[in-house]
C-alpha cells in the first residue's frame, strides 16, 4: 500500500492547494452539485454504495494517514462539531433544542464510520432542510415590510462563538438584524429602498434555489469532510462530482482573470490568484477576497452573486480577450460594515511564461552608501516536466530562469541579491531543491519522513555554486509548502538572511487516491480521498509544518498566525523535530552579524517615518478588526463605514503593490514604494556593512 500511495503523488500537492473541494457551501455548509433537484419536503437518505464508501474511508484514513489516528470518543465528538460547524456554522438556522437533541449521537460516530452507519448524518440534515424551510418563508415575510433604519440597535456580525437560538422568537429576532444589516449594507450603496428589497428578494431566492438542489451526495460528502478534516486540514473526501471538478473544470476557470474559485458560505471566495493573469498583475485581487457581484463592461448592470454557485459565477467571468468585467470585492481583512470595493479587470489569454520569475534592480541608501540591489521574483515554483522527461534543451524551470538572472545580475555588479518568495504557494519539490543549489555546495535540502519514520534526506548534488555572494530571502504569510523549504534551507546553512513573516507553515504532502480502485465492482463513481502521508522536515531535523519559518529579521505583518496559516487550523499536524543531517554551514553570517542586523532594523522602526507610520497602522487596523458590532442606525452606519474606509486604506499601504494600472488594465511602469522590498534591500546592505568589518 505505501508504494501505491507514493506512485500516486501529484507533484502540485507539495503546493499550497486549497483544501476542500469545489463544490459550494451554502450559509448552512452544504457543499452543492448539479443535476436533479430534491422537494424541500423529500428527506435525503443515504445510497448502500455511501454506507460501502463511508467504512472504506475510515480503514483508509485510520490505517494509511500520516498521523494513525485511532477511531475513539474523542475523535468522535471532535467529527461531530465539525459536522454541526459545516450543517449550520452561523448558527442560526438550527434551535438549542435541535442540537441538543442529537448530543446522543456525539460519542457514536467512531462506530458509525466503521459499521457504514449514516443515521446522525442525514437525520441531522433533514431537520436543517425543515428548519431551513421555516426560516425562508420568515424572511419572505419581513422582506415585505418597509425598512427603517433609526432605532439604535447593533448587530454583532461574528457568530462563532454565538449559542444557537433557545426559541423561534429568539430566532426571529435574531434574523430580523441579519435581515436588517444586510438592508443597510446595500442602502449605504446609495441604492434606493425598491432597489434594496429587489435585491435582498433575488438573493433569497437564489439561496432557495441553492438548497434545493441539494442532493444525498453532498450530504455524504460533507459528512465525510466532517472526518476527514479533523485528522489534519489538508484531507479531503471528494464526491464524484466534486472530483471531476477539482480535477478539471476548476482549472479551466483560471481563463479570464485568473483567479481559482469556490464557494464559501453566502460568496464566491478566491482560492488562489496564477501568477501572470489579469488578477495578479493588477495587484486588485487577492487569495481570499470574496465576491459578491459580477458586471459586464464598464456599464453593464452588477449582478447579484451572493448564493450563487461557483459554475455560474465563473460563467459570468469567463468571457473574450480583451472584454472588461467589473467584480464586487469584499477583502478577507475587511472591517465589519465595510462596504465591498469595485474592481475593473481587462480579460486575457494568460500566458505560461507571465508565471516565471522576473528580476529587477533597486537601489537603497545606507549610512550615505549607495547599494545595487537585485531581486528576484518567483512567483512559484514551476517546471516542465514533459520537457525535463523528453531531456529538450532550455525546459522551462525555475532554477534555470534564476541561474540566468543571477549571471546578469553579477554583470551589473550588483551588491547583493533578494530572493521574493512573498505570495509564492510553492510547486515542484525539485525546484526547490535545484534552487537551493545555486548559492549552496553539495548538501543535504530537505527531509522527507513516512508515517513509519523511516526518513529520505533530499540533496542537492551539485558541487558548482552559481552565487556565493551577499543575499536575503524574503517571506510572507503566504509563502508556503517549497518556498519554505528554500527558505528554511538558506537559513538553516546561514547562507543569507531571512527577512519579512512568518510564513505559512504547510510542511505536509498529499496524495489523490481513486476509491473505485478499492470497490472495483461498484458500477459507478464513488468519488476520491485527498490525504496527507508524509511530513518535511529541515535539515536541522525540525519541522516545517505548523511553525513555518521563522525570519531572522521579522517585519510588521497585517496577518496573524492565529487567523491565516497552518496554525489557524485546529486540526493542523503538530510541529516536531528529528535528528538533524550532517551540513556544513556557511562563515559569512554568524549569530554576531544577525544580532547587528535586528539592532539596526529596529533603530530604522524607531526613527524612520514610513516604518513607524506602517507600524501604527497595522496596530490600529488589528485593533480595529477585533470589533464586530455594528450599528443598525443609519447615521451612526454611516459614520463607522467612514471610520473603517480610512482604516482599510491605512491598511492598504502593507500590500505589495508595485504597479498602477492604465485604463486598458495593463500596469504601466510608475510603481509605487514597496515598503517591505526596501528594507529587504537595507537589511541586505546592512548585512554587507557588517560583513566587511
Amino acid at each position: 500500500m505505501k508504494k501505491y500511495l507514493v506512485t500516486l503523488l501529484p507533484v502540485l500537492m507539495l503546493s499550497f492547494q486549497p483544501d476542500s473541494p469545489s463544490g459550494a457551501y451554502t450559509p448552512g455548509g452544504a457543499p452543492l452539485s448539479g443535476g436533479q433537484t430534491s422537494s424541500p419536503n423529500d428527506d435525503l437518505k443515504p445510497s448502500i454504495s455511501q454506507e460501502k464508501v463511508e467504512t472504506l474511508v475510515a480503514k483508509l484514513l485510520t490505517t494509511y494517514h500520516y498521523r494513525k489516528v485511532r477511531l475513539n470518543d474523542s475523535l468522535s465528538s471532535v467529527v461531530w462539531d465539525n459536522y454541526l460547524k459545516e450543517v449550520d456554522g452561523s448558527k442560526t438556522y438550527l434551535l438549542a433544542s435541535d442540537v441538543a437533541a442529537f448530543e446522543k449521537y456525539r460519542y457514536q460516530i467512531d462506530d458509525a464510520l466503521v459499521n457504514g452507519d449514516l443515521t446522525a448524518a442525514y437525520d441531522l440534515y433533514n431537520v436543517f432542510r425543515k428548519r431551513y424551510q421555516e426560516r425562508s418563508e420568515f424572511i419572505k415575510e419581513q422582506l415585505k415590510k418597509p425598512l427603517s433604519f433609526t432605532t439604535d440597535e447593533t448587530f454583532n456580525t461574528d457568530r462563532e462563538k454565538a449559542a444557537w437560538p433557545k426559541t423561534a422568537e429568539e430566532q426571529n429576532e435574531l434574523w430580523r438584524k441579519i435581515l436588517k444589516n444586510q438592508e443597510l449594507e446595500l442602502r449605504l450603496g446609495n441604492r434606493k429602498d425598491s432597489a434594496v428589497v429587489a435585491l435582498m428578494t433575488q438573493r433569497y431566492t437564489n439561496l432557495d434555489k441553492a438548497i434545493n438542489r441539494i442532493k444525498s451526495a453532498d450530504v455524504f460528502q460533507m459528512y465525510m469532510n466532517s472526518f476527514a478534516e479533523a485528522l489534519d486540514p489538508h484531507t479531503n473526501y471528494l464526491s464524484p462530482t466534486n472530483a471531476d471538478r477539482f480535477n478539471q473544470e476548476m482549472s479551466q476557470s483560471l481563463e479570464g482573470i485568473g483567479a481559482m474559485l469556490r464557494e464559501d458560505g453566502d460568496y464566491i471566495r478566491i482560492t488562489d490568484i496564477l501568477p501572470g493573469g489579469p488578477a495578479f498583475k493588477s495587484k486588485l485581487l487577492n487569495k481570499d477576497d470574496k465576491i459578491a457581484g459580477v458586471a459586464q463592461g464598464d456599464n453593464g448592470p452588477m449582478v447579484n452573486t451572493m448564493n450563487w454557485q461557483v459554475d455560474d459565477v465563473v460563467k459570468l467571468i469567463k468571457g473574450p480577450k480583451g472584454t472588461i468585467v467589473r467584480l464586487q470585492v469584499i477583502a478577507p481583512n475587511a472591517l465589519a460594515g465595510a462596504p465591498p470595493k469595485e474592481i475593473r479587470l481587462v480579460r486575457e489569454k494568460i500566458k505560461l511564461e507571465e508565471q516565471r520569475a522576473k528580476k529587477e534592480v533597486i537601489e537603497v541608501s545606507d549610512n550615505g552608501r549607495a547599494f545595487k540591489i537585485g531581486v528576484i521574483n518567483i512567483p512559484m515554483f514551476y517546471r516542465d516536466f514533459e520537457g525535463a522527461r523528453k531531456r529538450e534543451e532550455g525546459f522551462s524551470s525555475t532554477t534555470s530562469d534564476v541561474k540566468k538572472f543571477v549571471e546578469e545580475l553579477k554583470g551589473e555588479k550588483v551588491d547583493g541579491i533578494v530572493i521574493d518568495l512573498r505570495d509564492n504557494g510553492g510547486g515542484s519539490l525539485t525546484e526547490a531543491i535545484n534552487l537551493t543549489g545555486l548559492f549552496i555546495p553539495k548538501g543535504p535540502v530537505v527531509q522527507v519522513r513516512e508515517s513509519s519514520g523511516e526518513t529520505e534526506v533530499y540533496t542537492d548534488p551539485d558541487p558548482s555554486v552559481a552565487y556565493d555572494g551577499p543575499m536575503a530571502v524574503l517571506v510572507n504569510r503566504f509563502s508556503a509548502s517549497a518556498s519554505e523549504i528554500f527558505a528554511a534551507a538558506i537559513q538553516d546553512y546561514k547562507r543569507g538572511v531571512i527577512v519579512g513573516g512568518q510564513t505559512f507553515g504547510k510542511g505536509t504532502v498529499q496524495t489523490l487516491i481513486d476509491l473505485n480502485q478499492w470497490l472495483p465492482k461498484e458500477p459507478e463513481k464513488v468519488g476520491q480521498v485527498k490525504m496527507t502521508i508524509q511530513k518535511f522536515y529541515r535539515i536541522n531535523g525540525s519541522s516545517t509544518q505548523h511553525r513555518g519559518v521563522t525570519p531572522d529579521i521579522e517585519l510588521p505583518s497585517a496577518f496573524s498566525a492565529e487567523e491565516y496559516g497552518e496554525s489557524s487550523q485546529p486540526s493542523a499536524l503538530p510541529w516536531d523535530q528529528i535528528n538533524s543531517t550532517r551540513y556544513e554551514q556557511s562563515r559569512g553570517l554568524d549569530d554576531k552579524i544577525l544580532a547587528r542586523l535586528r539592532d539596526r532594523f529596529d533603530q530604522r522602526l524607531k526613527s524612520d517615518p514610513e516604518l513607524k507610520q506602517l507600524a501604527q497602522d497595522l496596530a490600529d487596523f488589528k485593533k480595529a478588526k477585533e470589533n464586530t458590532v455594528v450599528s443598525l442606525q443609519e447615521t451612526k452606519r454611516r459614520k463607522e463605514r467612514e471610520e473603517a474606509e480610512r482604516k482599510r486604506t491605512a491598511a492598504n499601504k502593507v500590500s505589495q503593490i508595485t504597479a498602477t494600472v492604465d485604463e486598458t488594465g495593463t500596469p504601466t511602469p510608475k510603481k509605487k514604494k514597496d515598503l517591505y522590498l526596501t528594507e529587504a534591500g537595507l537589511v541586505l546592505a546592512d548585512y554587507i556593512l557588517a560583513a566587511n568589518k
